[in-house]
């Protein structure tokens, strides 16, 4: 009995590899995936964006200003400009990203203890840029704000001390947690790898009835005494086997090739990828149970796989999305898997936090393997 089991499923690896395509894409396609989504994040942080300076005032007191954004690390000053119109033209056309406008009057509303207003001009095209931008002149704006105000209260006579704990009463300590660089490279690298691997999947996975009920060569199986359930089981422990192989490359790499971090064991990390490959594998069966050939498997296929990464929440909050598509989200493996995988990156919260997450991918696969047995009973009875 056992050898029999162990030659249906020789015969799917050796299926799976006489496809040049899909062979191709499974081999290649996360690999390359991990590789390009590296290279184009593993700065991690933002730095040196363009940024361009109108200084209308022309003064010691702007020239300080300007001083201070050169300093700035996330801030590249790469021209001064004349006028307002001119740095339009130069955003518009993206030469710079940032633009500060310091206005005629700034020393004089600064040497007159009054607020000073300096236009700051962003990108918004860019949200990346546009975000980081922001934070980093406001950064400047806030220390230098504190720096006038004690040469104000020195000119008043009071003490440098007590200028000082005048403006320091209330401290904002930025103690980043859990990424502490805010390296972007650490959070979405991997998971961009991982989507790029669980397409692959899926596409594989969707061919796992229709591959042998359309072309009805399982009857070939049933003449010998091969039972329908036997037969996909068999091609089921294929596929785990090999989506598991194929992803194990992409944890070494940026594990211990690349040393992104990982709060969670090696072994729950991959109890949960191994628990999301059943899941997802059951959902894609299910999926090529409904269809008539192979094409339409692969359409119903894909129709879930592109769109759930985006759905996950994992880049765009769930909390912010249509409250209908907050509840329907949780249907799909895949927003467990992603949501889970963020915690056992950084947090590691723990078993009793994160077995819940166990549960739901071993519910889902268990629904969509009962769909599935149910669907080909009905459409072969």
């Amino acid at each position: 009995m056992f050898k029999r089991y162990w030659t249906i499923t020789c015969r799917e690896f050796i299926y799976m590899w006489r496809d040049r395509g899909l062979r191709h894409i499974l081999l290649l396609g996360p690999l390359l995936g991990v590789l390009l989504f590296y290279g184009i994040y593993q700065v991690g942080v933002l730095k040196a964006i363009p940024t361009a300076i109108v200084d209308l005032d022309r003064s010691r007191t702007s020239q300080e200003l300007v001083n201070n954004l050169i300093q700035t690390e996330n801030l590249e000053i790469q021209s001064y400009l004349e006028n307002f119109d001119t740095l339009e033209a130069s955003i518009r056309q993206g030469e710079v990203v940032v633009g500060v406008v310091i206005p005629e009057n700034y020393s004089q509303q600064v040497a007159l203890n009054r607020t000073a207003h300096i236009l700051l001009v962003i990108d918004g095209s860019n949200m990346i840029y546009a975000t980081n931008a922001t934070s980093a002149v406001l950064s400047v704006s806030r220390n230098l704000g504190a720096q006038i105000g004690i040469k104000t209260l020195l000119a008043r006579g009071v003490q440098l001390n007590q200028a000082r704990e005048a403006y320091q009463a209330i401290v904002f300590r930025e103690e980043p947690w859990f990424n502490p660089t805010l390296n972007y490279a650490y959070f979405l690298v991997l998971a961009l790898a991982l989507n790029f691997w669980q397409q692959c999947c899926t596409l594989a996975a969707s061919m796992t009835i229709i591959g042998e009920t359309g072309w009805r060569s399982w009857l070939q199986w049933k003449a010998i005494g091969i039972s329908q359930i036997t037969l996909f089981s068999c091609k089921t422990i294929a596929h785990l086997i090999t989506f598991m192989g194929l992803v194990l490359p992409i944890y070494v790499f940026i594990f211990l090739v690349l040393k992104f971090p990982l709060s969670s064991s090696w072994w729950t990390l991959l109890s949960f990828t191994f628990l999301f490959v059943i899941a997802m594998h059951a959902v894609s069966t299910m999926m090529s149970s409904f269809a008539s050939n192979g094409v339409d498997a692969t359409r119903f296929g894909m129709l879930i796989a592109l769109p759930a990464f985006i759905l996950s929440g994992y880049t765009w909050p769930l909390e912010v999305m249509p409250d209908f598509l907050q509840n329907a989200v949780w249907i799909l493996p895949h927003t467990w898997f992603f949501q889970g995988l963020n915690y056992l990156l950084f947090k590691d919260p723990g078993w009793a936090f994160l077995s819940f997450y166990f549960l739901a991918l071993a519910i889902i696969a268990l629904v969509a393997y009962s769909v599935t047995a149910i669907v080909c009973y009905w459409r072969n009875n």
